[in-house]
């Protein structure tokens, strides 16, 4: 018997065959394995493998592994939907990070009594054994098997009327339903080759959507599942979950008094005072790291007459998510990025090679219109403030330029504590500019990576159209990937705009462009610190980083001199002065999470030195002197406790 944990799982198929065949010829036990790749390609485990063909078992807790199975999970979902809501009709149902939707027309809404019941009736399909079947038909009998569903049909008239189109078939065992029809679905594939490869699954929530996302189409209900391996990791996912909900940002931002939202600004973020000292507090550290590198901070206007956007591209590809407005019969354009701006300042005044790599950054504030629908707290925001920068530089200096951008990220990642790793995005099938000068920055890119001693992955085709891209995901303390740092080469915005420096050889050039941002948006970045910290921010980043707590109120006047003193140290401290015994203080002070609560009683106000409470309950003794030099420390080198 073959180790699969040991063996490659990649062979030549010596004669036509298939996966099973093939598996049993290499006494590989199938029962883990869920699909196949021939020639890099993902297929059902039934599909002919000719001679010579590169063949690749795909394991189901492999990355690709888990999207076939919550795939062959959605479409269980959809066949319980149907078989217990007659007035159900399915739209889509695609995979998503972490799991999959559907996307259900049902004029009723589903209940959380609705939600067992679909997973009770999906556990009764995967007890069928039903096998999963590919059949490829007309566009016209596709048409015909969905003449009673608008949004199947809508789909199908976009397809090719040339093309064969893949149906997914459940086909009927003895275990199902004797009344039942064939349940099938409208799919590319490829499927596990039977429901009872689906081992562990769970339906997350319900939520409303629109028909392709356009709110002037039918509201639809999109009802979130996932689907692991092994009951084990599913268990382990849900955990996560329970662990982020009471991170949540929403719910820890408005205890801990950082942020509000209101219905006069959907999709916006009010910062509070103690919120808006978090991110102060992110501002001025990425503007100190970006000075010792020679950026130049630079400030551009909201709102942009369209022109400069028509010459962007934004107009062409991003107008649906822009806001605009007329002034003086001129129409304009709320800025959804702060590039546009850059390529202004630039073209501004005539540049030199001696000029570059010329650094632009700004904090800059911009609005997307995003449906209603998909916003999400800090997440996912029509208003946000980008740490966004431009490097304006050479052919030659791409490399250099990309290093130390790799070298920024890094450290300001590591502050955080993230764990994270790189991609590299290259050139896609659509994509604009010369062969050539894509292969070179795409070398370019690659170079700075190894030179910068990051592991990195390749994402194949997946570029920007204008250049290749470094893209960092982020790991945070609940195990989430985000995506948050990255750094972007362009070289078509500098031909849009017509950006020209003279060379060493006394011609005028392109420059190159690189898009860098760190955190990407601070909205987003703080929302993530929250609940990656769960609400305990390192002490450079609290509100209040120093409470004091008189035991009686004969203490407070000294609280209040001690409170002067510290404050003189540009450390954020207060006195808490409202009555309450000692310990609801302490409590409220743990509420809030202030890493350093101090407590004055007869033995401090007499000389003694302070009694110091950590916020995880451990005490400390030291002199105002010690405590102020211990405390400077800890925030200077950016500690978390």
């Amino acid at each position: 018997m073959a180790d699969l944990k040991n063996l490659k799982l990649i062979a030549r198929a010596e004669s036509s065959t298939n996966a099973f065949e093939l598996a049993k010829k290499l006494k590989i036990e199938l029962k883990d394995i869920v699909a196949i790749k021939i020639d890099g390609k993902l297929y059902d485990l039934n599909k002919k493998i000719e001679k010579d063909q590169i063949v690749e078992f795909v394991k189901n807790n492999s990355p690709e592994g888990l999207e076939v199975l919550r795939h062959s999970c959605a479409h269980v979902m959809a066949q319980a939907i149907v078989r217990l809501y007659k007035d159900a009709k399915l739209t889509i149902g695609p995979v998503v990070e972490d799991g999959f939707y559907y996307d259900i027309y049902r004029e009723k809404p589903f209940e959380l009594e609705d939600i067992k019941k679909i997973e009770q009736e999906m556990k009764q399909i995967i007890e069928e054994d039903q096998p999963f079947e590919r059949v490829e038909v007309s566009k016209q009998k596709a048409k015909e098997l969905y003449k009673d569903n608008k949004y199947k049909l809508e789909i199908i008239e976009e397809l090719d009327e040339n093309q064969p189109i893949s149906i997914y078939y459940n086909r009927k065992t003895s275990k199902s339903p004797a009344k039942e029809k064939e349940f099938f679905d409208l799919c590319t594939g490829p499927h596990v080759p039977s429901t009872c490869y689906i081992k562990a699954f769970k339906i997350l929530k319900v939520a409303g959507a629109y028909w392709r996302a356009n709110a002037a189409n039918d509201q639809l209900q999109r009802i979130y599942g996932t689907c692991f391996a092994t009951k084990q990791e599913l268990d382990q996912y849900l955990e996560r979950l329970e662990k982020a909900a009471l991170a949540d940002h929403r719910k820890l931002g408005k205890e801990l008094n950082l942020i509000m939202f209101s219905e006069m600004a959907p999709g916006m973020v009010f910062f509070l005072p103690d919120g808006y000292t978090i991110r102060q507090e992110l501002e001025n550290f990425i503007r100190q790291e970006q000075q010792k590198l020679g950026y130049k901070e630079v400030r551009t206007p909201i709102i942009i007459n369209t022109k400069v956007w028509q010459i962007s591209g934004h107009w062409d590809h991003y107008k649906d998510n822009m806001y605009f407005t007329k002034i003086d019969e001129q129409n304009y354009g709320i800025k959804p990025m702060n590039c546009p701006g850059h390529m202004l300042i630039f073209a501004n005044s005539s540049k030199s090679y001696r000029d570059l790599p010329l650094k632009i950054s700004e904090f800059g504030l911009v609005h997307r219109h995003e449906l209603s629908g998909v916003l999400s707290g800090m997440t996912r925001v029509r208003a946000f403030t980008q740490d966004d920068a431009h490097i304006f530089c050479t052919d030659e200096q791409i490399e250099e330029v990309v290093i130390e951008v790799l070298d920024l990220i890094q450290k300001v990642l590591n502050v955080f504590g993230f764990e994270y790793r790189a991609e590299l995005s290259t050139r896609p099938e659509k994509y604009m500019g010369e062969l050539k000068l894509w292969q070179k920055a795409e070398e370019a890119l690659k170079n700075a990576l190894k030179k910068s001693k990051l592991d990195y992955s390749i994402n194949e085709g997946d570029g920007a159209f204008y250049g290749p891209k470094i893209d960092f995901k982020v790991k945070d303390a609940l195990g989430r990937v985000w995506q948050l740092s990255t750094c972007q080469l362009d070289f078509q915005m500098p031909i849009r705009f017509e950006l020209k420096y003279e060379g060493k050889d006394g011609r005028l050039h392109h420059p190159v462009v690189i898009h860098r941002a760190i955190y990407g948006s601070f909205e987003r970045f703080i929302a993530i610190l929250i609940e990656h910290y769960a609400g305990k921010f390192p002490i450079w980043l609290c509100p209040t980083q120093v409470i004091l707590l008189a035991v009686a109120e004969k203490h407070l006047p000294y609280c209040l001199e001690l409170e002067e003193k510290i404050k003189k140290e540009k450390i954020r401290v207060e006195t808490y002065k409202k009555e309450a015994t000692i310990n609801l203080k302490i409590r409220e002070a743990q509420l809030r999470k202030i890493p350093y609560m101090i407590v004055i009683g007869d033995r401090e106000v007499s000389g003694e030195k302070l009694t110091i409470r950590k916020r995880n309950g451990q005490q400390l003794k030291m002199s105002l002197e010690e405590f102020i030099a211990f405390v400077k420390n800890k925030i200077e080198n950016k500690e978390n406790d």
